[in-house]
């Protein structure tokens, strides 16, 4: 039934929920992807089901509904209902489009001129370093990817602190986190209610790092000292780089260090039911999505006359 797609209209409106119950629970690694991946389908059943929305309120007008070749309006709910939901569907994707679209230049043009800062920087491998008072520091992809740090940043850091630094960042750079970070600020443009589930993505991409700098230097309490001076120190008035690059200060440095000053996490008890809660709520919103969609072209078939009315 294309009432199905009630069900991707809603689930966003879970997110915080699945979020709150599955974050801390889930390993830095697993919970990264198992929460990207959530991101993935909530967006995409969102903006699926507004599509099937528009479509199935668009064909009910018969002069469109003659543009698609049927041989009379589409009829799968009553016009009281269908045109408030066509034009909601409309605003909607309308704003999603525009949201999108803004974030995606901005993060574009601020991504070229950051790499346009650093073709005068000095470079040391695969480490830039900008003459700047602020502390500062940064993942930014490319080919090659460049670890971006600034003066201020290695004043306000001593020898090991800083290669405890650099081992954070380069964790970015091999894990392409820059994907991640991208998914999460474009599923928090589809749907306000996503963005506890960016931040937590958000969150996941500095832990993972984090973890992969505390192994690399041998010392979780040196990371966490470095992460903790850096968010101190740091001052990124007037930088200029895309949302995602990821930043040696970002998140919620205090749950970081935190996280750090413990021994490194067994698997929690619940992690297996944290990662089947997201598995289900995905699940259940792509099924809906998917039956929804297939109702609706089994309804436009039978408005053409290619299909019977079973």
């Amino acid at each position: 039934m294309i009432t199905a797609l009630l069900v991707p209209l809603l689930m966003p409106l879970a997110a915080p929920v699945l979020v709150r119950w599955t974050g801390a629970r889930l390993r830095p690694a697993a919970g990264l992807w198992a929460l990207t991946a959530t991101a993935c389908v909530l967006a995409g059943g969102w903006l699926a089901a507004l599509g099937g929305l528009l479509l199935a309120g668009a064909l009910t007008w018969s002069p469109l509904a003659r543009l698609g070749h049927l041989v009379h309006p589409l009829e799968v709910v009553p016009a009281v209902v269908s045109y408030p939901a066509t034009a909601l569907a409309v605003g909607a994707l309308a704003l999603c489009a525009y949201a999108m679209t803004r974030s995606a230049l901005s993060q574009l043009r601020e991504y070229r001129t950051a790499h346009a800062q650093l073709r005068n920087a000095p470079i040391a491998g695969d480490l830039s370093v900008l003459d700047r008072p602020e502390a500062d520091a940064y993942a930014l992809p490319g080919n090659p990817g460049r670890i971006v740090v600034t003066s201020g940043m290695l004043r306000a850091l001593d020898g090991p602190e800083r290669e405890a630094l650099f081992a954070h960042e380069r964790a970015h750079l091999a894990g392409r986190h820059h994907y991640f970070l991208a998914i999460a600020d474009l599923a928090t443009r589809c749907h306000p209610a996503m963005r506890q589930l960016g931040d937590a993505i958000n969150l996941a991409v500095e832990r993972v790092a984090d973890e992969a700098a505390a192994t690399e230097v041998g010392d979780r309490h040196l990371t966490a000292r470095a992460i903790g001076r850096a968010a101190l120190a740091g001052n990124s008035a007037g930088a200029t780089r895309p949302a995602f690059a990821a930043r040696a200060a970002g998140g919620p440095v205090p749950q970081r260090v935190k996280a750090l000053l413990q021994p490194a996490a067994t698997r929690h008890r619940l992690a297996a039911t944290a990662a089947c809660l997201l598995l289900a709520g995905s699940a259940v919103t792509g099924a809906a999505t998917a039956v929804g969609l297939v109702s609706l072209h089994h309804s436009v078939e039978i408005a053409q006359g290619e299909a019977r009315d079973n």
